[in-house]
């Protein structure tokens, strides 16, 4: 079953159980997956509604960061369960020794195809294989500083 299709039955399901929290979130989500399809005119697949996904977890974190530095908690207790609702589609986060795991075999691969060892110049291409491979699962931003630590040493 298609992460959308997953959405689309849990949104029956929390109007069925008169679960206006949940269903409040799916419908953001949807809308926010159909405002990316409708922007770019293709029908996303499951990794573009993975990035959907993590864009509006990091979204969402960084509101609840601003509204602690407030003094807001009732609307970051708000944001937190937006969280936790929209976390239940992503898939579980990979800890470091499988995202280095990751890298590695990336890099192999990229060393085969070449005939050399990538270096600092190759971490575009590398992000490029990596990306796709953990979309969802890993923070890109941590995956680019083990990537970069990988090449240099």
């Amino acid at each position: 079953m298609s992460l959308k299709q997953r959405l689309t039955d849990d949104m029956k399901a929390a109007m069925k159980g008169g679960d206006k929290d949940t269903l409040g979130v799916i419908r953001l989500i949807n809308a926010a997956i159909k405002q990316k399809e409708v922007d770019e005119r293709v029908e996303l697949d499951d990794a573009a509604v993975l990035a959907v996904l993590d864009r509006m977890v990091k979204q969402r974190k960084d509101s609840v960061s601003q509204y602690e530095g407030a003094g807001r908690e009732d609307l970051a207790a708000v944001e937190r369960a937006e969280i936790a609702v929209i976390q239940r589609y992503l898939p579980a986060k990979l800890d470091e020794a499988a995202i280095l795991a990751a890298i590695d075999a990336a890099i192999a691969l990229m060393s085969g195809e070449s005939g050399g060892a990538p270096g600092p110049a190759d971490m575009g291409k590398l992000m490029g294989v990596l990306k796709p491979q953990l979309a969802g699962q890993a923070d890109m931003g941590q995956v680019s500083a083990l990537v970069k630590r990988r090449l240099a040493g």
